[in-house]
Formats: C-alpha cells, sequence, structure tokens
C-alpha cells in the first residue's frame, strides 16, 4: 500500500506545484470533424493522403505518433511546438498550437495550416466544418485510430457493463469521441490567482453555454444546443462525477483543491509502452490495493492482467473537468465547442480578456441576480443554458445585458495588452446582439430547411 502522504505529495507535484512560475503564455488546440461530401464514411486512405502532403507542405513537421498499421496520425513542429493529429479516430483533426504570447501569431498559423488541409480534403470531395457534432456522423466508421491510447480510450468508453451497481444511466455512443469536437484553451494561472480562477470561471459556465454552444445531434436531440456536455456525463468517464463537468463547489484555498484532487478516479495505467484499463475507481482505493485486475490489448484482442499500483501511476490520472489542471502548470478551459472556424480564436479571446479582468469578474458575477439567487446552482443553469429556449424564470434582456457585461470585461483585459486581440471577441457581440449561438443557428436553420450541406460549407469558412 502507499501512503496517503505519499499520494497528496505527489498530486501537489504533478498538478499545483508546476504553477509556481507563470510565463503568460498561451495554449490553443482545436478539433474539427472531417466530412466526406459523397455521404459516404471518411475515406481513410484519403485522411492518410492528406496527412503526405500536409508533411511534404511544412517541412518542419516530423511524424510522431504512428498507429499499429504505420500510419502517422500525430505530427510536430519542434520550433513553434504545433501539433496537427488526428483525436480518437480518422474522423477527426486536431490543430493543437505550440504556446505563444498573443493570439495573433497563433491565429496566423492556425489559418495557414487550416486552408491548406481543406484544399487537399475538397480535391477528394471532402471537407473540414466547424461544427461540435460531425452532422455525418452516421455514415462514418467509428472506429478508434489503431493505437496504444485510443484503443485503450475506446474500451474504456465501452466498458458500461462493468458498473451495474453505479447509480447512473449510461448514453448510447460510447463511440461519441469520434464525432464530437471541441475547441480548448490553456492559459498560465500563478499558484496565488488558481483557486480564485477556477470559483470565479466555473460561475460563468452558464453563460459560456448561451455564447459558444455548438453541438447539435441533429435529427435525434435537436432541442439541445450543446450535446457534448451530456456526452461526457453519462459515459463511463461520469462513473465518479467529479472526473468530468464543473466543481459544483466553492474553494477556500489550495487545500480545498488539492482535497478534490484526492477525490478523483483512475481508469488505466501504462505498463511496458501498454496501456492497462480497469474498472474506475478512486485513487486511494487504487493505491490502497496490492493488485487491480484490469486488462491489455495484445494481439488483436484483450487479455486479463494484474497490476501492481506505483505512485507513478498518477501519471495517468485523466480527469475531464470543464476547468483541468494540467502537468504543464497551466489551466486547461475544455467546456467550449468547436466554432465556425472563422470565429475559432473567439474561444481564446474571452478567456485570456476574462483572465486579466479576474477580480472584476468575480465582483460582477457574485452580484448577479439574473441567473443566480434563484435557486439554481452553477452546474444546473449550465444544464438549463444548453437548450434551445431559455427557460422562463430568466428575463432574456437581463440576460443579454450580463453576457455582453461579460464580454466587455474581456475586451477590456485585452486592450490592456495593446495589441488588438480585442476584435476576436467580435462574434460573441454578434451572438448576443442577435440572441443566438451556433448550436441554435444550427437548429433554426435546419427548422427552415436551409440544407445541412450549405450549413457545412458555412461553418467551415475561415
Amino acid at each position: 500500500m502507499i501512503s496517503y502522504e505519499k499520494i497528496r505529495n505527489r498530486l501537489y507535484e504533478e498538478f499545483i506545484k508546476p504553477t509556481d512560475k507563470e510565463k503568460n503564455f498561451i495554449g490553443v488546440e482545436i478539433e474539427i470533424p472531417i466530412i466526406n461530401l459523397e455521404k459516404e464514411a471518411v475515406d481513410f486512405s484519403v485522411v492518410h493522403k492528406v496527412t503526405d502532403q500536409f508533411r511534404k507542405q511544412f517541412g518542419d513537421f516530423k511524424a510522431e505518433g504512428i498507429d499499429y498499421e504505420g500510419n502517422v496520425f500525430s505530427m510536430e513542429n519542434n520550433k513553434t511546438e504545433d501539433i496537427v493529429c488526428y483525436d480518437c479516430s480518422y474522423n477527426n483533426i486536431e490543430f493543437a498550437m505550440g504556446r505563444e504570447k498573443d493570439l495573433f501569431s497563433i491565429n496566423d498559423r492556425f489559418t495557414e495550416y487550416y486552408k491548406f488541409t481543406k484544399e487537399c480534403f475538397e480535391e477528394y470531395n471532402h471537407t473540414l466544418t466547424g461544427m461540435g457534432i460531425n452532422p455525418y456522423r452516421k455514415y462514418n466508421k467509428n472506429v478508434p485510430i489503431p493505437s496504444e491510447r485510443y484503443l485503450m480510450l475506446y474500451h474504456h468508453l465501452k466498458s458500461t457493463d462493468d458498473y451495474e451497481n453505479v447509480p447512473m444511466r449510461f448514453h448510447e455512443y460510447p463511440e461519441y469521441g469520434m464525432f464530437s469536437s471541441a475547441s480548448q484553451v490553456q492559459l498560465d494561472v500563478a499558484k496565488e490567482d488558481l483557486v480564485k480562477t477556477i470559483n470565479v470561471f466555473s460561475k460563468i459556465e452558464p453563460i459560456k453555454a448561451l455564447l459558444f454552444s455548438n453541438s447539435v445531434l441533429i435529427d435525434e436531440n435537436d432541442n439541445i444546443t450543446c450535446f457534448r456536455d451530456i456526452l461526457w456525463e453519462y459515459s463511463t468517464h461520469g462513473v465518479n462525477p467529479h472526473n468530468i463537468g464543473m466543481y459544483n463547489v466553492e474553494f477556500e484555498d489550495i487545500n480545498d483543491l488539492q482535497a478534490y484532487l484526492e477525490s478523483l478516479n483512475i481508469y488505466c495505467v501504462m505498463r511496458d509502452g501498454a496501456y492497462i484499463n480497469f474498472p474506475s475507481m478512486n485513487l486511494f482505493e487504487y493505491f490502497g490495493t496490492d493488485s487491480v485486475e484490469g486488462e491489455v490489448y495484445c494481439g488483436g484482442e484483450y487479455k486479463k492482467i494484474s497490476v501492481k499500483p506505483s505512485i507513478d501511476d498518477i501519471d495517468y490520472l485523466r480527469p475531464f473537468k470543464f476547468i483541468n489542471l494540467t502537468f504543464r502548470g497551466t489551466v486547461e478551459f475544455r467546456s467550449v465547442c468547436t466554432q465556425p472556424i472563422k470565429d475559432s480564436m473567439s474561444v481564446a479571446a474571452f478567456h485570456l480578456g476574462l483572465k486579466n479582468r479576474l477580480n472584476e469578474l468575480d465582483e460582477l458575477i457574485s452580484n448577479d441576480d439574473v441567473i443566480y439567487h434563484k435557486g439554481y446552482t452553477a452546474s444546473e443553469l449550465r444544464k438549463l443554458l444548453i437548450k434551445e429556449e431559455i427557460p422562463s424564470f430568466i428575463d432574456k434582456n437581463d440576460i443579454c445585458k450580463l453576457s455582453k457585461d461579460i464580454v466587455d470585461l474581456a475586451s477590456e483585459g485585452l486592450k490592456d495588452r495593446g495589441i488588438g486581440e480585442e476584435i476576436f471577441l467580435k462574434p460573441l457581440y454578434e451572438r448576443i446582439k442577435n440572441r443566438t449561438n451556433p448550436g441554435k443557428e444550427i437548429i433554426k436553420l435546419t427548422n427552415n430547411n436551409i440544407s445541412i450541406e450549405e450549413i457545412i460549407e458555412d461553418y467551415g469558412n475561415i
């Protein structure tokens, strides 16, 4: 057994200590669905051809991930630290931009990569689009990339039968990682600001749902504008609700935050380069056992294996919170869907600007009575505001004003930086003015008999 103190110290070293040195960098990750315009499954041979074309065009990118069939699924530019890869399956491409001090540098490189990649796909009658759920998912082969990590992840998501005694229901989309896409932002946050950052940003998750929702499960649940939330919560990642979604507590100090980390579940580790899955369990339960029975992928099938816990297994702790601490010493904001491509930088701009106006944001949301002090928690409000219709107890004019006040704070925070990044917030002002978001627009357009092909094209333009 591994002692409580040793586990606690390792969690601190992994997630909190790295924030001691704030450097004010920005990281942006944008996942984007790939579409076969023939209304057939994405042709993986086309994906591999486009990957080759990308590597020839951008010679500084070197293969970093190669699947079991010899295909490249991840490329990295060691100069910029940009990574272009496929996320979960070859139906999703991800542009993970290397850290920068400003958004313009990130946007310039992302635009260059995206335009080239999209043009390559269009040579084969495929395309890319800025939608949080692949609108052609029903045509696709929803199979994971044949690699250690993605086979492990899909095996975990399919393992609902292992949780018969868990008081929750599971949805029917264990392959959701292969058709859902997010826009994530990582910011350096100093240790002394960690608790306040998490507390304050958690309270604006309902407003973020109103501004950014863009994940409509067309023809199935098309009154929900951000179905991604549901896909995460009611999957095996949500067996312990502390591993996903919002915090639902307000932290007093770092000790409180540390205690929350200790409440998380672990469901995989690595041994000799191979992932081992086991039923999701609390960290202390895991480290309190002599061995855990798991499964390892070997020779095309899963085999039973016993694993002895090691303190280094904390390296494989994988929470998927809306706001995550990372081993890089950053705070990762991950509740936002992929946006229409031309609006991609709005996500980073919003979070970066508000980070620089944290005290004012705290005061604004602490004194709010538009959505708060009406009997609902932040988590409950988020669930209500991912629906197409705003609930009747919230005044639509007032919530638009609150949203604008928050975006105004983000704009002020960016203006303080003096380089014009506030221009990236323009789409958010337009959404507030028109009382809409990308998900609501998808619903409205499809209800007005606008073809999904037109929406795909519009949301994919840059």
